[in-house]
Order: structure tokens, then sequence, then C-alpha cells
């Protein structure tokens, strides 16, 4: 209710706010009559003594959350008026369109309490000065923080409640959809689409290396799969070149284990170095997952083979000091990462010396000898390497006919793979050009604006599989097990490759096309 004696001649004086405020851009979009409800203020402002050159509508907080006053620049100047005593009365719909938090509902009041601004609702005209109507507003500011809350808790009890038994329905990556039933996750029935995926576990089960599987991938001119559609839901595909981060993103996704996932996430809130408080988001480890139930849906993998792809992939990673493991980096030192320092346990360090980059190994502990520093363990590279090279190979020897056989296998078996995802892209082309083809034809001739249309398309999709069947028959002719005697010659030359440095370049590591042992040794 509204009580006429409130308002002063000091107040009319000052300008009337009328604030302005929905949650998000969904509900400026579709609830407009509460939009206009806000608006209509204004109209109110005027009944209540104010002229109409000094009504302000401050409406730039449309589309944004009151629970905080950050981006929030129409709240942020509202503020600044009144503490500059420039505001009579701030009218608004309600308390909860203010702010949704009492630390910011609560300042309003202390500063509007300060220099004797009114603050007026649909209920009435309220002064923060007098006792009552300042406890009456503050339980209108705690009711509504509590609204938020609860409706907050009934939402996230809700989705947590169906995301424990699997059936909400996210994002799924690229490969699946969702089924009919409920907590239903598919295969994608492109078979192309599924063929790359199980191609990429394929070969990191070859190769041990997320890096390798995309090198190979680019060796191989094969294109990846891209959803362009919702996640989750069938629609077209559009194939692009693969990208290492979509590789990674395949093989560290538990979602192809067969698992279904929810809260490997959570949002945190900070303070910058500006004073402002911002949320970030911080990716929990496995342990601390809301919901991770196994064997929900047919995966790619099973989940002990995901377990050992992390594991394999974190052991790729630079390991930390006093640590084995890791990736082999650059350089040529046979023994870089895994030769350790006899004296302290410590693992040794790689350098190069002299015009040939002879390598070297040294222990960057240091002890202090005549007041200076000097290492642990220095030695030069050339004549250890050698011995461990010819153990190596005399370790090997008995070996040699069974690791050609596998080296024939496993080009035979990535030549097999790269071969049948170019056979899947010429199906994939030639049934889009076929597609095209009955467009074209289907259209009435005399509806040339849009036979024109289907006529580029028609010829684009043909210009688009005539390349896919070129590069089809190249790789179905280039079979690496016609050099198998080849291969065999390669290994058994190999032996330099471990030992022998110079200023010259190694050859490349593909093995033996078209090539013999006397061209392997003029390197060396």
């Amino acid at each position: 209710m509204t009580d006429p004696s409130k308002i002063k001649l000091s107040h009319t004086q000052r300008a009337a706010y009328v604030y302005i405020r929905q949650s998000t851009p969904g509900q400026v979009e579709h609830n407009r009559e509460s939009t206009a409800r806000q608006y209509a203020l204004a109209d109110r402002a005027c009944l209540l003594g104010w002229a109409k050159e000094q009504i302000v509508i401050v409406d730039e907080d449309l589309g944004l959350s009151g629970s905080s006053t950050d981006k929030r620049s129409g709240f942020a100047r509202l503020t600044s008026e009144v503490a500059l005593a420039h505001v009579g009365i701030v009218l608004g719909l309600e308390v909860s369109r203010l702010a949704r938090n009492n630390a910011d509902w609560y300042r309003l009041l202390e500063l509007c309490g300060i220099t004797d601004t009114l603050i007026g609702d649909n209920d009435g005209v309220y002064h923060p000065a007098l006792f009552n109507d300042r406890l009456l507003l503050g339980l209108k500011g705690t009711m509504s923080e509590a609204e938020l809350h609860i409706i907050r808790a009934r939402l996230d009890g809700g989705i947590r409640n169906k995301a424990a038994r699997g059936e909400l329905r996210r994002g799924l990556p690229v490969g699946f959809i969702w089924g009919e039933q409920d907590g239903e996750v598919l295969f994608h029935p492109d078979e192309a689409v599924t063929g790359a995926i199980r191609t990429v576990f394929e070969r990191f089960a070859e190769f041990g290396s997320a890096r390798r599987v995309w090198l190979w991938f680019r060796s191989e001119a094969l294109s990846f799969p891209l959803q362009t559609t919702p996640a989750g839901m069938p629609g077209p595909i559009r194939w692009v070149t693969p990208t290492y981060t979509a590789l990674h993103h395949i093989l560290t996704n538990p979602v192809y284990a067969g698992a279904y996932t929810y809260g490997k996430t959570k949002y945190e809130r900070y303070i910058d170095e500006q004073g402002a408080v911002r949320k970030r988001i911080r990716h929990l480890p496995m342990d601390q997952w809301s919901v991770l139930i196994q064997h929900h849906h047919p995966g790619f993998i099973d989940w002990a083979t995901f377990q050992a792809n992390q594991a394999r992939l974190d052991s790729n990673t630079r390991p930390k000091p006093h640590q084995p493991g890791g990736a082999v980096r650059e350089g040529s030192a046979l023994l870089q990462g895994i030769a350790t320092c006899g004296h302290c346990g410590r693992r040794l360090h790689v350098h190069y010396r002299g015009r040939n980059s002879a390598p070297g190994y040294h222990c960057a502990g240091k002890d202090l000898v005549n007041g200076r520093g000097v290492y642990c363990f220095n030695v030069g590279g050339t004549a250890i390497e050698q011995a461990v090279a010819n153990a190596f190979l005399e370790a090997i020897t008995p070996a040699a006919i069974e690791a050609t056989r596998l080296s024939v296998e496993q080009l035979q078996s990535n030549h097999d793979a790269a071969l049948c995802q170019w056979r899947l892209e010429v199906e994939r082309t030639r049934y889009e050009a076929e597609r095209a083809e009955r467009r074209y034809r289907a259209v009435e001739p005399e509806n040339r604006l849009v036979a024109r249309g289907l006529e580029t398309e028609w010829e684009n999709r043909c210009g688009t599989s005539l390349p896919q069947k070129r590069n089809c028959g190249a790789a179905s002719s280039n079979d690496p097990t016609r050099s198998a005697p080849s291969i065999s010659n390669a290994f058994r030359c190999s032996a330099p490759i471990f030992v022998r440095y110079g200023p010259r370049r190694r050859p490349p590591i593909v093995i033996a096309r078209n090539c013999c042992a006397p061209c392997w040794k003029k390197w060396f």
C-alpha cells in the first residue's frame, strides 16, 4: 500500500529511477508481458508526483541475472546515482528485480537510508530510513534470495537424480546418438563415422601415442567426422582434416568406453587482480565425479582398455624430477630418458658437443670442489651407446625373422586400415553424388531457378567423388607387403642407425620402399 505522507517535496525535486531487468535473453524474448509491466512503472511514477522529464528508465540489465552485480552496468549506475543523492525514488516491479543476493540488496538499502531515497514496488512505497520499512524490505530481500536457492535446488535435484540413473540426455561425442528408450545410447548409423573412431583406437593400440595417431591420419590424407547437428542427434556429418585436439578428445573421453558420466567439472568463484568476482570451470579427478556408470552402453573399447590408454597418455608427458618415463624427445642420443646416475640415482641429462654433435650424458647434481660446483657425473656417450647397441643387436639377432614378420604384418595392418577408410570415403561421396543427381532429375525442367542450383550441386559432388576414387585406387595399388625382401635387408642393416652419428641426416624412418641395403649404407 502507498502512503502519500512518505513522499516529500525533497523527493519529487529529484529524479525517479525505474529499474527494469529480466534474468535471461529467453525471458526477454518470450515473457514480454512482464517487460511491459515494468515499463508501465513510469506511469506510476507520474501518478506519485514526478514529471515525465524526471523519470529515468534503467534497462541495460535486460537478460542478466540478478544474483550478482557482475556485468550489471545498469544496477551499478543506479547505485552510484543514489549515493550522489540524485534519486528521489527507485521503482521496481519486485524487490527481486533489483538484486537476488543480500550483499547487493543491503548495500542499496544503506545508501537509500543515508541519502533519503524511497524504494517502491508493486505493493507500496518504503523509506529505508524507517525501522519498520527497513525490516520489511530486509525480509523481502531475504525471501528473494531464498527463492532463487529453492528454485535452483529443485532443478539441480531433478537433474542429478536423472543423471544418477544414466537417463539424463546430454551432449554425446561424434560416433554416438541417443536411442528411443530412456538413457539408450547407440552407435552412429553411418559406418564411415564409426570406422574412423575405431581406427583411432586401433592405431593408438599400435603406436601408443596420440601424436603418432594424428600424424598417421595426416600421412594417409584421411578425413575425420565432425558433428554439425546438436550433440547426440542424427544428422549430417561434415568431414574435415583431423586435428590433434579432436583425436586426443576421443582417446580421453570415457563415453567411448561405454561409461556414462556426469559432474566432471564444477564452477568456482574467485577474485581476480582487479577485485572483481569471476567464475571458472575446474576439471575434477575421476574419483570426484558425481556419476560414473560403467557398461552403460556399447562402447568402442572396454573400461580396462580405457584406463590403460589413460595411463599410457600420462606416461607420454614429460616426467617429474627423479621419475622415469616420458616420451622420447628430439635428438640422436640413444639413452635419453632411461639412463640414470650410478652415484646419486638422478636421471642423466643429455648434451651434444663437437662438429658432429656427439652425444654426452651428465648428472645435474653438483658437488663443491675447491669452491666450485662440478657435475656429479659427466661422460661422453659414443662409446657407451656403441656398447649398448651391440648388446641390443646381439640379443635380438635370434628374433630377426620374427621381427621382420611382425613388421610386415604391421605395415599390412596399417595399409588395410587406411584402405578401408578410403573405400568408405568413396562410398559416401558416391552416394552424395547420386543423391544430387536424383534431386536434379526430379525437378521440373521449366523451373530453371531451382534446376541451375541443383545442377551446380551435382557437378560439385561429382568433382569431389572423382579425386576420392583416384586416391582409393592409388592406396590399393601401393601394397607395402610387396617389398618384404627389402624390409628384411633393411632390418639386417639397421645397426648403424643406433651407433653412428655424423653431420649428415639419417635416412627417413619409412622402411624400404623399392630400396636395398647398399642404399642405406651410403648414408654412413
